[in-house]
């Protein structure tokens, strides 16, 4: 018989409670048992932040928590950060630059950018591509990526 654990915690400003496996990870609790599908699961191993999330205000790797160490915290998923309008500015330079493709990076690229761009508001190009290195994108070369990132960085300075 499995054991079974009891994770309560805030998602996108809602309060959730759950049972879940100890061993059930964070981004496929947040997939499956709350179908918040914008983070995705790509290597499973905390490379290529497909799984990204925000965590008690911090950028982390869905995949590399147990559902379980999220109890108390306050999560935010790609879903909460569009729908409070805090990445729209991004998102909107995203769609300007044609800076997706298949989009199955993008979430956690713009969840990335956005604690990058409140980190350092004033990044060069060079910090952009440190910040967002932790994302992996097969699609795009990264230009129009950065070329979105840096839209943000130059309307910040007006």
């Amino acid at each position: 018989m499995e054991n079974i654990a009891i994770v309560s915690l805030t998602v996108n400003g809602r309060a959730v409670r759950r049972a879940v496996s100890p061993r059930l990870n964070a981004a496929e609790f947040i997939r499956q048992d709350l179908g918040l599908t914008g983070t995705h699961i790509g290597c499973e191993h905390g490379v290529c932040g497909a799984c990204t999330i925000v965590v008690d205000g911090a950028v982390c790797r869905g995949c590399l928590l147990f559902a379980v160490q999220l109890e108390g915290s306050v999560v935010e998923t790609i879903e909460g950060a569009s729908q409070s309008g805090r990445v729209a500015e991004l998102q909107s330079a995203f769609v300007a630059r044609n800076a997706l493709q298949c989009g199955f990076c993008t979430p956690g690229m713009i969840l990335t950018a956005a604690e990058a761009l409140v980190r350092n508001p004033g990044m060069s190009r060079a910090d952009i591509r440190e910040a967002i290195s932790g994302n992996l994108c097969r699609c795009t070369g990264y230009e129009a990526i950065v070329d979105a990132i840096e839209i943000c960085v130059e309307r910040a300075r007006t």
